[in-house]
């Protein structure tokens, strides 16, 4: 199948988008609509992710009793005062089923051999860390001696890179879900000082899931921008070669 012709013209609309989305701390009471919520996540989920595996979850809060408990889980910032908080999970325990689910949902009347046999042999091959992660130390070693003559694969060979793994495909998704929400006029917190172990007490948190934020989402309120935007020189970040 044949990539999308590449659409011009929207980098202008993009910058301003980017450049408008700011970290508000204060937002009204006002509810955002499910229908935008439903929107923005399917937004969300557009994002790219390792071997198609998306590897991520969200819990949508609006309930005002289990909101006032994550204000409490949140430190009491004010930016969990807001009438919606999303909770981003990165899962790693969910490589298996979405193996299965890629076939399953072949967006095509047929699966091609070639990805018919990557997801049923080479994607649990590599994702696979086996009971206290067996498969993954005799693979760590497998790396060692075929890397000396070739490129591969070498990671995830361990459950802490199995965490980097999901964390970094949520993250490019949480990404999407608030630039979605910017979209449609709502303002977003990434919250990132929370009590996780208490979180759990609130939340059915799934035993494989690593809560990366918590997404506070609404209306912006009075002072909801405490700074002015701060970000180091280009310079001090990009090398060209």
């Amino acid at each position: 199948m044949n990539a999308p012709a590449p659409r011009t013209g929207h980098a202008e609309g993009f910058r301003e988008l980017v450049n408008s989305r700011r970290a508000v701390r204060r937002f009204t009471a006002e509810v955002v609509p499910d229908d935008v919520i439903r929107q923005c996540l399917e937004l969300a989920m557009l994002a790219p992710s390792s071997c198609n595996l998306q590897p991520w979850s969200f819990q949508v809060v609006r309930d005002p009793a289990v909101l006032q408990r994550l204000h409490r889980v949140c430190l009491g910032q004010s930016a969990a005062k807001a009438p919606l908080i999303i909770t981003v999970l990165a899962r790693t325990g969910t490589w298996d089923q979405a193996c299965r689910d890629v076939l399953r949902f072949w967006p095509a009347p047929s699966v091609p051999e070639a990805i018919e046999r990557f997801y049923t042999n080479t994607a649990p091959f590599q994702y696979n860390q086996g009971w206290m992660g067996w498969r993954g130390f005799f693979k760590r070693q497998w790396v060692r001696l075929a890397g000396l003559g070739r490129a591969v694969m070498r990671t995830p060979n361990s459950q802490e890179q199995m965490r980097l793994w999901a964390v970094k495909s949520t993250a490019l998704a949480a990404q999407n879900l608030m630039l979605a929400f910017q979209s449609h006029g709502y303002s977003t917190c990434p919250m990132e000082g929370f009590d996780e172990k208490r979180l759990k007490r609130v939340l059915p948190i799934p035993r494989d899931a690593n809560a990366i934020m918590l997404l506070a989402v609404g209306m912006p309120g009075e002072r909801a921008v405490y700074n002015p935007r701060l970000r180091f020189p280009l310079e001090q970040s990009v090398s060209w070669h």
